[in-house]
C-alpha cells in the first residue's frame, strides 16, 4: 500500500505540474531571417465540434484543389505510430522567415473546381472538418475560451469553413500569430502558433488589390457550378514571449474541468476500498473461521466428515473444459496488462512527448512484440498445469492467435478506409514492416517463452483430484453463471467508466490526452478490482459446492470488456453525430477490437488471481 501510495502521489504530480519538460525533442534554434517550414496534415474533424465522420483525408488530395509547393509536395518522414494514428505530414507552399511579418500574401489561385469537387468540399465543411498546420514540432491551433473558468487555451485545428445562414463557406486566409522565446545567444525558438482563417471572397484573375479584411468583403463560397475558383493568401505576426520552450505545450494542456476527474479516482478508490472491506470481513475473517475448523484435532458434536469448501477439495483443480483455449487467452491477457502497464509508466516519466508525434502507438507496438515471449511462457505454464498434451499446437496458438486477430481486423477496417479514399489507410509497406516486426521479434520471443513455460515444473497443486467428479448441486440464481458473470463485471466497469470518457474523447476527437497519471491510477485500481471481485464470487461459490471456477473467473473479469463495448454503444448516439454508413461501420469495428483486448486483459487477470487464491486457501487445510 505504501508503494501503491507513492506511485499514486508521483502519478498525480506528473499529470498537473504546470511546467515541466518532455524529453524526446530537440529544441530548434533560428536566427532572425531564417526560414521556418510549414508543413500540412491531414485534414481530420474539427476536436471541439459534434463528430459527423471518422474519416481523415490527404491536404493534398486533388478534391480539394490547395495551392502545392513549385517542386511538389515533399513527404515528412514519420515514425510507425504517427503513421497508424493517420498522420500524412507534406510540405507546403507557406513561406515563414523567423521575425519577419508579412501581410497579405497571395499564395495561388485554385483553378475551376469541378462540381464534383465543389460538392465533395461543401460536404466536408458541413462535416466540421479542420485543417491541421505544424510549425516547428507545434500543431497551430485556435484560441477557444474555457466557459467555466472564462481562460484561453489552445485548440489543435483550424476551421476548414464555416456554415452561414445553412450555406458552407471556405475559409481562404490565414493569419498567422507566432511566438517566440529569444534566448541569451540571440537566437530565437518557437513557443506558440495560433491561426485565425478567414473567408473572403477575391476575384481570382487578380486586376484588383488583394484585401485581407473579411469585414468589408462578402464569404467565399464554393458554388457547385464547375467555374469556381478560390484565391488563398495568409499573413504572418511574430511575438515575443517569455514562455519557455519546455513549457510550449501548457496552452495545448489544458484541463477543462480537473474535478471530473478527481471525482473519477475517488470512485474507483471507493469501490476498492469498498470491496477491501468485503474481502477482509468475509473472507479473512470467515476463511480464518472456516480454516481452523477443518484443521482442529479436537471431535466436535456436530462435526460432519468434511463441509463447506473443504466438500470440493477432490475437484477444485480438476481440468476445465477447452484447456487449450483457456490457456492461450490467459497467455494473451497477460501480454495486455505488460504492455499496457509498461506504456503508462513510460508516459507518467515523461518519455512519450506530445512533440513527438505517434510515440505513445510506437511504444505501444514495441511492448506488445516485445511481451510475445510473456504470453508464451504463461500459456505453457498454465496449459501444462491443467495436463494439456498437445504442446506443439499451444506453442503455436500462443504465438498466432491474438497477433493474427488483431491484424486481420485492423486489415479488413484499413480496406474500408482504402475504399473511402481517407488518408487514415495505413500504407501497405507499413503493414509489411509491421508483420515483418511480428515475424522476426514477436513470434520467435513467444516460440522461446513457451519452450522455457513447457520446461518448467508442472505447477503442482495442493491437494488431489478424484477420480470420479463430484456433482454440483442445484445453486441460486444469483450464483448461476450467467447473473454472476454479469454481476462480476459491473463493478469493474465501475471503476473506469468516467475515465473511460476521457479516453475516448481522446480517441475519437484527435485530442491530446493530458490525464495519464489518473489513468495509471484507475489502470491499477481496475487490476485490483477484477482480483477482489473474483475471489470474492469464487469463494461463494465454492461455499455452494460449485467447484467448476476455472472459465467462470475469466469471464467475471472478461464480462467488463463487454459492459465497454455496451459503453460505446450509449457514446455513439449521446455524443457522436456520424450519419454515413463507413464511419459507423468504423466506429463499432474499432470499438469491438479494443472491447476485445479489455476482455483478454481483465479475464487474464482475475483467471490467475482466483487461481492463485485456491492455491493458498487449500494449502492451508488438512485433507485425508
Amino acid at each position: 500500500m505504501v508503494f501503491f501510495a507513492r506511485t499514486m502521489l508521483l502519478a498525480l504530480g506528473g499529470s498537473l505540474t504546470s511546467a515541466f519538460y518532455l524529453p524526446g525533442v530537440a529544441p530548434h534554434d533560428y536566427a532572425d531571417g531564417d526560414n521556418v517550414p510549414l508543413h500540412v496534415n491531414s485534414l481530420t474533424p474539427l476536436s471541439n465540434v459534434q463528430l459527423k465522420s471518422l474519416l481523415a483525408y490527404d491536404y493534398y488530395d486533388p478534391r480539394f484543389h490547395f495551392c502545392q509547393p513549385e517542386n511538389g509536395p515533399q513527404k515528412q518522414s514519420e515514425s510507425l505510430g504517427s503513421i497508424l494514428f493517420g498522420d500524412r505530414i507534406f510540405t507546403s507552399p507557406f513561406q515563414l522567415y523567423m521575425g519577419k511579418n508579412e501581410q497579405c500574401n497571395r499564395l495561388c489561385a485554385s483553378g475551376p473546381i469541378p462540381k464534383e469537387d465543389a460538392t465533395y468540399i461543401n460536404q466536408c465543411i458541413t462535416d466540421g472538418y479542420a485543417l491541421h498546420f505544424v510549425i516547428d514540432g507545434l500543431p497551430a491551433a485556435h484560441v477557444t475560451l474555457d466557459e467555466r473558468t472564462k481562460e484561453e487555451y489552445h485548440s489543435i485545428g483550424i476551421r476548414f469553413g464555416d456554415i452561414v445562414a445553412g450555406t458552407p463557406i471556405i475559409n481562404n486566409h490565414y493569419d498567422f500569430d507566432i511566438d517566440y522565446h529569444q534566448r541569451p545567444d540571440g537566437l530565437k525558438r518557437v513557443v506558440g502558433v495560433v491561426v485565425t482563417p478567414k473567408s473572403i471572397a477575391r476575384n481570382p484573375k487578380g486586376g484588383e488589390k488583394l484585401t485581407c479584411d473579411a469585414s468589408s468583403s462578402n464569404p467565399q463560397l464554393v458554388a457547385e457550378d464547375g467555374k469556381q475558383e478560390i484565391v488563398y493568401s495568409y499573413s504572418v505576426n511574430w511575438h515575443a514571449s517569455q514562455t519557455a520552450w519546455a513549457t510550449r505545450w501548457d496552452s495545448y494542456l489544458h484541463i477543462l474541468d480537473p474535478s471530473i476527474h478527481w471525482f473519477s479516482l475517488i470512485n474507483s478508490i471507493a469501490i476498492v476500498i469498498f470491496l477491501s472491506g468485503m474481502i477482509a470481513t468475509i473472507l479473512l475473517r470467515g476463511l480464518h473461521k472456516d480454516i481452523s475448523r477443518y484443521n482442529s484435532s479436537e471431535p466436535q458434536e456436530d462435526a460432519q466428515e468434511d463441509y463447506g469448501w473443504k466438500l470440493v477439495h477432490g475437484d477444485v483443480f480438476r481440468p476445465p473444459a477447452r484447456t487449450m483455449l483457456l490457456s492461450v487467452a490467459v497467455g494473451s491477457g497477460v501480454q495486455l496488462v505488460a504492455m499496457v502497464a509498461s506504456t503508462l509508466i513510460f508516459a507518467i516519466l515523461g518519455f512519450l512527448s506530445p512533440s513527438n508525434r505517434g510515440a505513445l502507438a510506437t511504444v505501444m507496438v514495441i511492448f506488445f512484440m516485445i511481451s510475445g515471449g510473456i504470453s508464451g511462457y504463461v500459456s505453457a505454464i498454465v496449459y501444462k498445469m491443467n495436463a494439456g498434451e498437445n504442446w506443439k499446437l499451444n506453442i503455436l496458438l500462443a504465438s498466432t492467435l491474438l497477433p493474427s486477430v488483431i491484424l486481420s481486423s485492423f486489415a479488413a477496417l484499413n480496406f474500408i478506409l482504402v475504399g473511402s479514399h481517407s488518408s487514415g489507410a495505413v500504407p501497405f509497406g507499413t503493414m509489411v514492416t509491421i508483420f515483418g516486426i511480428y515475424i522476426l521479434v514477436s513470434l520467435p520471443l513467444s516460440v522461446t517463452g513457451s519452450y522455457f513455460g513447457f520446461r518448467k515444473p508442472r505447477i503442482e497443486h495442493p491437494v488431489r483430484t478424484n477420480q470420479i467428479s463430484r456433482q454440483i448441486p442445484d445453486q441460486p440464481v444469483y450464483l448461476r453463471p450467467l447473473p454472476s458473470i454479469l454481476m462480476g463485471g459491473i463493478l469493474p466497469f465501475g471503476a473506469i467508466f468516467i475515465e473511460l470518457y476521457f479516453v475516448m474523447n481522446s480517441i475519437w476527437f484527435h485530442r491530446i490526452y493530458y490525464g495519464i497519471g489518473f489513468l495509471f491510477v484507475v489502470f491499477a485500481v481496475l487490476m485490483l478490482t477484477c482480483c477482489e471481485v473474483t475471489i470474492l464470487l469464487c469463494y461463494f461459490h465454492l461455499c455452494n459446492e460449485d467447484y467448476s471456477w476455472s472459465w467462470r473467473a475469466y469471464l467475471t473479469s472478461a464480462i467488463t470488456g463487454l459492459y465497454i463495448y455496451m459503453y460505446s454503444i450509449l457514446y455513439y448516439f449521446t455524443k457522436l453525430d456520424i450519419n454515413t454508413f463507413t464511419s459507423t461501420l468504423l466506429y463499432f469495428g474499432y470499438s469491438a477490437v479494443i472491447s476485445l483486448l479489455a476482455s483478454l486483459l481483465t479475464g487474464a487477470v482475475g483467471y490467475l488471481a482466483c487461481l492463485i487464491f485456491l492455491q493458498r486457501i487449500f494449502a492451508s487445510i488438512k485433507v485425508d
